[in-house]
């Protein structure tokens, strides 16, 4: 309701500073306003008639328009201070100032033309839901603070503020990050929630006593509570990252071995109580500390390579594994602490020592397949490292990316018009582009707003034919069109792809930050090409963009708008203002005063505004108009600007970017439909096939996302090996045996075979998301074939027969090993599956456990036992665990 001007005014000297004064608030942009400012708009024509030079008026304006100091007086034992006013106030004031005389007449301001309110030349502009421009203010917060914190705080002072304001002034808050972050939020609540329903579903099933698997259940709240302990200390906040990798199966896995040792402890020796039911558990518990603490030990090792780390991918990751570590020890103490002081207060006396109905029903079914395995062990592990060698064969297919593509509820529709294009005219479109998607989208848009152009404060640099479109969505339950947001993406691609002019591309708020922040693009990939000299390079580029056009998945490929920039270029001709007697300060003063030639200020109240010296739009209408404008000489002749200076129209550079001293243009791309991975590589030999870059001028480098993964990957590839000869070593250090060593390290491999076929299954690529998977799986294989292990050398080392001890020991940790197992799975089993906000992340993830896990139990109860029996050839009375 209320004038551009009007409302930057209020925004810049109420809003603004209220907003920023919100503690954790770094700044708070202005964006589309228009900048007050007194405009005097001088009239050649009238400066001829009264033989005046534009000069006069310049030199006018600062010479009436200030205040000073005159020191101060003596009076009456009094020291008077004195102060000389002539500063001018308004607009009436400014025409009245004098800038000659004719016998004796003076000569004003308003008589060499008008004094009237105007705006500075406009670096942006925002337009809202296809009625037309508006004033945005965008806040940002100071580095470390907490950005759910700092956005609430920022609604609630602005909901206050919006009480104050004057009549005509709409505000709407058009982006709140908090909405995605409450979302995302909700997607791990309900996932750890249910997830933490299975795992106690499943311990009350297979353990078949309700107290048991509560005993056992309590570790996930107070490992939890130990987790976000150490969050707090470590300045962690809780996310869908740092809460992202969380199972409670692998929570309680230590506390699963432990209350499992009790059971069968107490069963065996029913009535015990007092001190001889605390030593019965005290008993339990020793038995299996070792694989119960260094299982979990072995998981913690695994995460230090995501704490290595670093960029972007270290700061997404990083919280993930500390999280996962702090609630992994408080599990480890727990499990050895807690849980055994529970259970001697609430397990029963007695403990039924036949095994519920499930646990019967699958030893009488493993039974006979071990025995079978056993037989044939040389055909089992054949068969094993045959479906092993196949596994890699596949993995090496897979697709790769960096991470899965959050769907932030929001979409950024990217515009680049060409060169020159007017602000006026880019309001004008984003207006009609707008209006078609608020049109064809009525269900699936809550409102579209679109920002052209720099800030006040340039925190986003970009040019006037540069577009953001924010697409704010409604809830997915509400949409009609498409039911994901990817395929919301390609409906609405179709709508404003064929509107002529304009280069389109689709992205979202954050990860268009991201990107920027990254590679200095706003899309999944960015290709620099280096070189010298700027009109080959852009020639280059272009080809580049060609090719890559023509590999799959490429998708909005643009290329960095360098050129075309149109320029009225206006020098000065320095033998002819030589043969007149005019400086050069004289004829630039002209041209400065096309735009505004800023001579002074005007205070109102406590805000000031500037004073310009400016030519009316009728002089400034083209090269023609311009070049008539007349400068005057010495001698008070007329000459016109075109008789003193060159004026001509050419295309130049828009802009000329650099990145460590050498120029380069950008062609940046998003990826649909395919892996990141996979996609570069097509493109980067296409590129080699079809462009032509002579070694020493131009060079190609890769950007964006794929960057992010290349350092992933490599800083991975250092470090999870080291991380897998810790585990070799933890594990020597538990047997002090070098065949369980490697048979058990055997393990990590095999439970790798299940993820990467899930991961295949469900065609998803390989990503940091699916890494996190793939190393939490190794923690959790080892942990099985430790118990297994601990087991059996228990009973070898009491004299038993190795095929007995074999066979015997199987059978026996086929509950712990197979409750172990549904636990690990079943708790990633909501992440697998959710459709929620943040799922995406997730997914990976859960899939790579869930199958891992499958094909580790299997290696543990089918392939493991086989390998022992190929390996313990010795008599069985020899075999005893060295350094027990």
């Amino acid at each position: 309701g209320m004038s551009l001007t009007d409302v930057k005014t209020l925004q810049e000297w109420t809003l603004k500073p209220a907003l920023k004064s919100v503690p954790g608030t770094a700044e708070v942009n202005a964006w589309g306003g228009l900048n007050k400012q007194y405009q005097i708009r001088v009239d050649p024509a009238l400066l001829r008639k009264y033989d005046l030079s534009f000069d006069r008026v310049v030199e006018a304006i600062p010479r009436n328009n200030f205040n000073v100091g005159g020191g101060s007086i003596a009076r009456s034992g009094d020291a008077v201070l004195v102060y000389g006013v002539g500063r001018t106030t308004d607009i009436d004031q400014i025409g009245r100032i004098v800038i000659a005389s004719s016998n004796g007449v003076p000569i004003r301001i308003r008589d060499v033309g008008e004094v009237v309110i105007g705006h500075e030349i406009r670096k942006g502009a925002v337009t809202y839901g296809g009625q037309g421009e508006v004033v945005l203010g965008l806040g940002f917060m100071l580095m470390g603070e907490n950005s759910y914190a700092v956005t609430t705080r920022l609604r609630d002072r602005f909901q206050k503020l919006v009480k104050t304001l004057p009549d005509g002034v709409e505000p709407k808050i058009v982006y709140d990050r908090t909405k995605l972050i409450d979302r995302v939020i909700a997607t791990v609540r309900q996932n750890l929630l249910e997830g933490a329903f299975l795992v106690v579903v499943i311990l009350y099933m297979m353990l078949g006593n309700l107290r048991a698997g509560l005993v056992a259940a309590t570790a996930i709240p107070l490992s939890m509570m130990c987790g976000f302990i150490g969050m707090y200390q470590a300045g962690i906040a809780a996310s869908l990252l740092s809460l992202g990798a969380i199972d409670f199966g692998i929570v309680v896995d230590s506390s699963v071995v432990v209350i499992e040792s009790i059971l069968e402890k107490i069963a065996h020796h029913p009535g015990a109580t007092g001190a001889a039911r605390l030593k019965l558990v005290r008993e339990a518990t020793d038995a299996v500390k070792k694989p119960a603490c260094f299982g979990q030990l072995i998981i913690m090792i695994v995460y230090i390579p995501i704490l290595t780390l670093e960029g972007v991918e270290g700061k997404m990751f990083r919280p993930m594994a500390l999280t996962v570590v702090f609630i992994l020890l408080g599990s480890l103490v727990l499990s050895l602490t807690v849980v055994p002081v529970l259970s001697s207060f609430f397990l029963p006396k007695r403990v039924d020592a036949h095994d519920v109905l499930l646990v019967r029903l699958l030893r009488a079914g493993y039974r006979p397949l071990l025995r079978a395995c056993l037989s044939a062990r040389g055909a089992v592990a054949l068969a094993a490292a045959t479906i092993l060698g196949i596994t890699l064969l596949r993995a090496g297919a897979l697709g790769t990316e960096f991470v899965p593509k959050l769907s932030e509820g929001d979409i950024v529709l990217g515009i680049i018009r060409a060169p020159g294009t007017s602000i006026e005219e880019s309001c004008r479109m984003n207006t009609r582009i707008e209006r078609a998607l608020l049109d064809e989208f009525p269900d699936e848009i809550a409102h579209v707003w679109s920002r052209t152009g720099t800030p006040e404060v340039a925190t986003d640099a970009g040019a006037i034919e540069a577009t953001d479109m924010f697409i704010a969505l409604e809830p997915r339950e509400r949409w009609k069109r498409a039911r994901t947001q990817a395929a919301l993406v390609e409906v609405m691609n179709g709508v404003v792809e064929g509107i002529p002019g304009q280069i389109i591309w689709f992205t979202q708020p954050i990860e268009q930050r991201i990107n920027e922040m990254v590679s200095g693009v706003r899309a999944d990939i960015a290709v620099k090409v280096f070189g010298d000299d700027l009109e080959p390079l852009v020639r280059k580029a272009n080809e580049v963009a060609a090719s890559i056009r023509g590999v799959a998945g490429a998708a909005d490929v643009a290329v960095e708008q360098v050129a075309g920039q149109p320029i009225l270029r206006i020098a000065v001709k320095q033998d002819e203002i030589a043969r007149y007697g005019i400086s050069a300060q004289a004829v630039l003063d002209v041209v400065e005063a096309i735009g505004g030639k800023a001579v002074g200020q005007i205070v109102e109240g406590q805000v000031r505004f500037p004073v310009v010296v400016r030519l009316p739009e009728a002089v400034r209408a083209g090269p023609e108009e311009i070049g008539q404008i007349a400068v005057r000489g010495p001698a008070g002749e007329s000459v016109p600007l075109e008789r003193i200076a060159d004026i001509e129209s050419i295309a130049g550079p828009k802009f000329v970017t650099r990145e460590w001293s050498e120029r380069r243009v950008v062609v940046q791309c998003n990826v649909r439909g395919r892996d990141v991975g996979g996609f570069v590589a097509d493109a980067q030999g296409a590129i080699a096939r079809d462009v032509d870059l002579p070694a020493g001028r131009f060079r190609v480098q890769w950007g964006g996302q794929f960057e992010n993964m290349q350092r992933a990957q490599k800083r991975l590839a250092i470090v999870v090996p080291l991380a897998l000869v810790l585990i070799i070593a933890l594990l020597y250090l538990t047997y002090r045996n070098v065949a369980d060593t490697l048979l058990l390290f055997i393990s990590v491999p095999f439970a790798c075979v299940g993820g990467i076929w899930a991961l295949a299954l469900r065609e998803m690529p390989l990503s940091i998301s699916a890494a996190v998977g793939f190393i939490t799986l190794s923690g959790v294989s080892v942990l099985n074939g430790m118990v297994l292990a601990s087991a059996l050398r228990e009973r070898l080392g009491r004299g038993t027969a190795r095929d007995v001890a074999i066979e015997e020991t199987s059978v026996g940790s086929l509950r712990t090993i197979v409750m172990t197992a549904l636990v690990a799975s079943l708790g990633f089993i909501p992440m697998a599956v959710r459709e929620g906000t943040g799922a995406e992340v997730q997914r990976p993830l859960a899939t790579v456990v869930i199958g891992g896990v499958i094909t580790s139990t299997l290696f543990t109860l089918f392939v493991l036992p086989a390998l022992y029996r190929l390996v313990l050839r010795v008599p069985p009375a020899a075999i005893l665990p060295r350094g027990d």
